[in-house]
């Protein structure tokens, strides 16, 4: 039943998705998460070696990577597909989209929980890094090519090396944003450098008329007014 949820799924969150047998056979995501839930009940059932196996027969013919031991929730979507690497100890909740090039991954040789924990709804865009035994809370959205290393409160927007959290930009739980981030986000990091232009043109211009009433010459004109930077 999960898989046909997955399957089903697929129509809200890929507009080129046509029918079902073209989801079968040409969605490598879809394919992979075929291989998963055979993997994940052998796994269940301490048949180990056969588990890891089938999911290696998968890495070979998908190129995405699931480790039976983890554990993913229902109307899970893995879009692309190519280049996903899933960890032993991910915990992944209800609704939660994946693209190409994610990796939820450990940060420690230790045993025990080493990989992230997703909570319902989660969108993560191309490239992008969860690494350890963090928490995404429900409806968190994170930018294509960022890396995560902290937990994320709940539908808070998380982009860039490392993940900054976009501030003003929660996501309602109905909202779905393709590779996680649209195109209208502002960065906090050019917001704070675009606050330390405009500050420092303030000063140019104080400076200027400091110049002139003591009458310095021989001064340029300089500023920094058209140095702002695009947030693009």
């Amino acid at each position: 039943m999960k898989f046909i949820e997955d399957i089903q799924s697929i129509f809200d969150r890929d507009p080129a998705a046509r029918n079902i047998f073209e989801i079968i056979t040409c969605y490598s995501g879809v394919q992979a998460m075929l291989f998963y839930r055979l993997a994940h009940r052998l796994w269940r059932l301490k048949f180990k070696w056969l588990a890891r196996f089938i999911s290696s027969l998968a890495r070979w013919f998908t190129g995405v990577e699931i480790h039976p031991g983890a554990v993913i929730g229902r109307r899970f979507f893995i879009d692309h597909g190519m280049g996903v690497v899933i960890g032993e100890t991910a915990k992944i909740g209800d609704d939660c989209t994946l693209y190409h090039g994610v990796t939820l991954g450990g940060t420690t040789w230790q045993k025990g929980k080493r990989h992230p924990t997703l909570g319902n709804n989660v969108v993560i865009g191309a490239g992008a890094k969860i690494l350890g035994p963090i928490t995404l809370a429900d409806n968190v959205r994170v930018g294509s090519n960022s890396v995560v290393v902290k937990s994320i409160d709940e539908s808070q927007t998380v982009v860039g090396v490392p993940g900054r959290v976009l501030k003003n930009n929660q996501i309602k739980s109905d909202h779905f944003d393709s590779y996680a981030v649209s195109g209208d986000v502002d960065d906090p990091t050019v917001k704070a450098i675009n606050s330390i232009l405009v500050h420092l043109h303030d000063v140019d211009l104080q400076l200027h008329k400091v110049s002139k009433e003591l009458n310095i010459k021989d001064q340029k004109d300089t500023s920094v007014n058209d140095l702002e930077i695009e947030n693009k």
